[in-house]
């Protein structure tokens, strides 16, 4: 069995990266791509989806909202998805819960590919809708905390970070797919072909290539602290989520507040910026899409960048770093483009590489909470955190806007100094 290092679980420092670690993650990215992708796709395709589930005779502002309400109901449901899987994680191992997430983001995503619409079967449709996007979200919940847990327990010490990173570029990869597949199937596809039946492409897509990356994950396995707990008979005799909150304040503390940052981040500058460049500076919606998917592209390659930072640089120093990385993008983004419209791509790409530094937060948490309650700490944190700010976000940011364009920006910069003074604050591993 591998060598553990210290009383974190993790490989001794000095280990170099060998062949086993590189298909572990290179799988886990891939797989963590693909499942965000799946979770993802549904809110480009929300437009086409609200003509299809609900009666025609229905307002259309109404149906828009009750298809995103279904949107709205995956986040809602990742906290409850993520702390099952992360109980049972924590309790009976990572690999099965890492196969077990992508299986429960699969199978929805491929069910909403083949499912009837309301003119078939009336509203049945919606409901069935919902039932699935709720699979969706308690997937989603464990995905990113079980395979940076998964990651972190696998490779050397001194390379977490590259891995976190690695990881997280794999779930923004997820995102940027889904929003090509949305630029493809409109170029190549009439308005009514699409509602008549290539909107199912993107949904069969991901189910069929999430079933392969549940295959592949079979390959994968456990990783050496848990197998080690598991000899030592250290695993956990209490529910991990009730030792998590207990007896690790500071590092919940931390990881939510970090989380918060992380979220704001991400929700401002890569899904909601889009429709706020449109409503602010009256940019087009191709212009805004192109962007984007070139502002998700920096963001990916940045997440790599910033996991081989930390550990060549330590967290002490990309904390700050991080911190005026945020702040950087986030003006630049929301004060510049609409006074230099021609510059609109760099600058997104800017933002977008900025946001990489979100990497920091699942590196600062898994090194935060023991080995014994790890996978349930980091799925509590990051889930109630990212369930709050993704639902609360939005419509608080479309009322601020009215008020002055810079608030999004304004919102980055405060998430940015509590999530900060958090990590500062955080139990060291």
């Amino acid at each position: 069995m591998t060598a553990i290092a210290d009383e974190g679980g993790f490989r001794p420092v000095g280990e170099a990266l060998n062949r086993r670690d590189i298909r572990t993650l290179m799988l886990a990215s891939l797989g963590g791509a693909l499942e965000f992708y799946d979770f993802i796709v549904f809110v480009f395709f929300a437009g086409v989806l609200a003509k299809l589930f609900f009666p025609a005779d229905m307002p259309e502002w109404l149906r828009l909202t009750q298809t995103y309400g279904l949107f709205a109901a995956g986040y809602l449901a990742r906290p409850l998805g993520g702390f099952v899987l992360a109980h049972f994680g924590d309790l009976v191992g990572r690999k099965r819960m890492f196969v077990l997430s992508v299986l429960l983001m699969a199978l929805p995503t491929l069910a909403i590919g083949l499912m009837p619409t309301f003119a078939t079967i009336g509203y049945a449709a919606p409901l069935i809708l919902l039932a699935l996007r709720i699979m969706q979200g308690a997937a989603i919940g464990g995905e990113a905390p079980g395979a940076w847990v998964f990651l972190s327990e696998h490779v050397p010490a001194g390379r977490i970070g590259l891995a976190c990173g690695m990881l997280t570029a794999g779930l923004t990869l997820g995102i940027m797919l889904g929003s090509v597949m949305s630029l493809l199937i409109n170029a190549n596809f009439a308005p009514q072909a699409i509602v008549d039946w290539a909107w199912r492409i993107p949904f069969l897509v991901g189910g069929v290539f999430g079933l392969v990356a549940m295959y592949l994950r079979r390959f994968l396995e456990e990783t050496p602290v848990f197998e080690a707990m598991r000899q030592r008979a250290a695993l956990s005799h209490r529910p991990p989520l009730v030792q998590v909150v207990t007896a690790h304040q500071r590092a919940v503390v931390a990881g939510l507040f970090a989380t918060w940052m992380l979220t704001a981040t991400i929700v401002t500058v890569i899904l909601l910026a889009p429709q706020f460049l449109q409503t602010l500076f009256r940019f087009s919606a191709l212009e805004t899409s192109l962007a984007n998917v070139v502002g998700t592209l920096t963001l990916t390659l940045s997440c790599v960048a910033v996991g081989w930072s930390i550990d060549r640089f330590g967290l002490g120093v990309m904390i700050p770093v991080s911190a005026l990385a945020f702040l950087v993008g986030g003006y630049a983004l929301y004060g510049l483009a609409g006074a230099h419209r021609e510059l609109l791509v760099p600058i997104y790409a800017l933002a977008g590489f900025t946001s990489g530094a979100v990497t920091i937060v699942p590196y600062m948490m898994v090194r935060a909470f023991p080995p014994e309650v790890r996978f349930s700490g980091v799925s509590f944190c990051y889930n109630t955190a990212y369930a709050i700010s993704a639902a609360a976000t939005p419509p608080l940011l479309a009322n601020l806007m009215l008020q002055d364009a810079l608030w999004p920006a304004h919102y980055i910069a405060i998430a940015t100094l509590v999530g900060t003074a958090a990590m500062l604050l955080r139990p060291r591993g």
